[in-house]
């Protein structure tokens, strides 16, 4: 029997426990991806054991169970998918760490879901497809169920691929769908769909050409001047009251809808005055940030660095308070029928419990896979710094503005990504412009010129892609979901 300090027994001793190292490692390398989707599918089991207990003792409760878990799982890819378009550029600009972004935007997208989140979600309930030619109420149930399987099914299939796509779209096509199942072609209010196809191309070319304004503005009074910081001084303080005007009247009609309402009017004075105020404010802000910086775009990228974070948070707010209804719409429709209210009642309100479910479900699933999809939209479509990515977070807002006073149904989606690449884009026109005017462009090899290419074409065709099928599939889908759905119940 080999002595405890025998060579030979310590070099087995040596040789096992790097065999169970070894195998803890693997162990851990091979459970790392299930955690993610572990947690995410405990968060839908507490929500249905919370709404079961909501619901405990009404007729179909085991409907709006199914409905709630379905609708947190949405919540789940929204969160996944569509936040990332308010915390991208600020990741990829380098303004906020991918941890900071994580908590800022979990916490202020719940802020906004819990505290303005909107009552009424009458374009998903009765907006898209006429209630009163569902046959009758569990028609009009199944047919809400079947638009939040498919809305949820395709954001995260397209969170799969890496394409942000607009969550509104998703859950549209998906009521569409089911509508045209259930009732026939003619149930859908085709204008209400028109204006949200004409909004595939209005909303991501409004926010680029918008976006790219900016940056040409800045390009020519900031960037571009002899003496950097002295031009920063005067037009830094009077773009941080743009942006703060700016959204104040963005949060006054889109984002506290809730608590009160505030006509376009209204919202524009009061966006003036906080604008003013802002501007007066940051003047010696900016002038003490300024003193002692070198004459650099480093520098410039400093000043711009704080209002970017603010935007973002911003947008994340009012993303909380809009898109929430995407998440539990249907959910809340199903809810308001089941509770007697039926396919044609006038407005369906959203219960705090739904709400809370679509406010965590967001926050949730940003942490738990929306940094992937992070990281796409703020450094893989186009190269951002700080001042580029506050011109696209000054257009988001803008843009919204715009579309709201045109009556025009936008995608934040559409428009936060479509301002990326105005940015990446009007940065290839500038460049080429420059090469021109040296005489340098014609002398350069095609291959070389597109080599140069500031926007990646392989992401733009792909999320391009995304947004024309995104409706067509998520009505096709959710038709055969419907289907389904009655074969197995009849």
């Amino acid at each position: 029997m080999a002595r405890s300090d025998d060579p030979r027994a310590i070099k087995t001793l040596d040789t096992d426990l790097g065999r169970i190292g070894t195998l803890e490692l693997a162990t851990q390398v091979v459970a790392r991806p299930l955690v993610a989707p572990g947690i995410a599918l405990a968060f839908m089991v507490v929500v249905g054991i919370g709404a079961s207990v909501f619901t405990g003792g009404q007729p179909l409760g085991l409907v709006v169970v199914a409905a709630a878990v379905i609708g947190a799982y949405m919540a789940l890819n929204i969160g996944a998918n569509d936040v990332a378009n308010n915390m991208g550029p600020a990741v990829g600009a380098r303004a906020l760490s991918l941890g900071g972004a994580l908590v800022i935007a979990a916490v202020c997208e719940t802020a906004g879901a819990l505290l303005a989140g909107g009552d009424v979600v009458g374009t998903v309930s009765r907006g898209i497809v006429a209630p009163e030619a569902m046959a009758d109420n569990q028609t009009f149930i199944w047919a809400m169920m079947a638009a939040l399987i498919s809305a949820a099914l395709w954001i995260n299939l397209a969170t799969w691929l890496g394409a942000p796509v607009s969550t509104t779209h998703s859950v549209v096509g998906g009521v569409m769908g089911a509508g045209i199942a259930a009732a026939g072609f003619w149930a859908v209010n085709w204008p209400v769909m028109g204006a949200i196809a004409a909004s595939w191309v209005i909303s991501p070319v409004m926010g680029g050409l918008i976006a790219a304004g900016f940056l040409a503005f800045l390009n020519a009074r900031v960037i571009y001047v002899p003496d950097k910081i002295a031009a920063a001084r005067v037009w830094v303080p009077v773009l941080i009251g743009v942006m703060a005007g700016t959204f104040a009247v963005y949060m006054a009609i889109k984002g506290v809808n809730r608590l009160v309402t505030v006509d376009l009017g209204t919202a524009l004075v009061i966006g003036a005055v906080v604008g003013v105020l802002a501007w007066l404010a940051s003047r010696p802000a900016i002038r003490r940030q300024s003193h002692g910086l070198e004459n650099r775009n480093r520098s410039l990228k400093a000043l711009f660095s704080v209002p970017l974070v603010i935007s973002a948070a911003l947008l994340s707010f009012a993303h909380g308070a809009n898109d929430v209804a995407n998440a539990v719409g249907p959910l809340a429709a199903i809810v308001h029928a089941i509770d007697g209210g039926g396919a044609e009642g006038t407005d369906v309100t959203i219960p705090l419990w739904v709400m809370v479910v679509g406010a965590v479900g967001l926050s949730v699933g940003l942490v738990l896979f929306g940094p992937r999809l992070i990281r796409m939209v703020g450094s893989e479509i186009t190269k951002l710094n700080a001042m580029r990515a506050w011109c696209v977070a000054l257009a988001a807002a803008i843009t919204v503005i715009i579309a709201s006073w045109l009556g025009l149904p936008v995608s934040s989606t559409h428009i936060a990504v479509g301002g990326i690449f105005g940015v990446g884009f009007f940065r290839e026109w500038y460049a080429e412009r420059i090469l021109r005017k040296d005489r340098g462009a014609m002398a350069l090899p095609v291959e070389e010129r597109a080599r140069r290419r500031l926007v990646r074409r392989s992401h733009f065709l792909t999320i391009i892609a995304a947004w024309v099928i995104t409706v067509p599939a998520s009505a096709a889908l959710s038709a055969g979901v419907f289907l389904a759905l009655n074969l197995i119940t009849l």
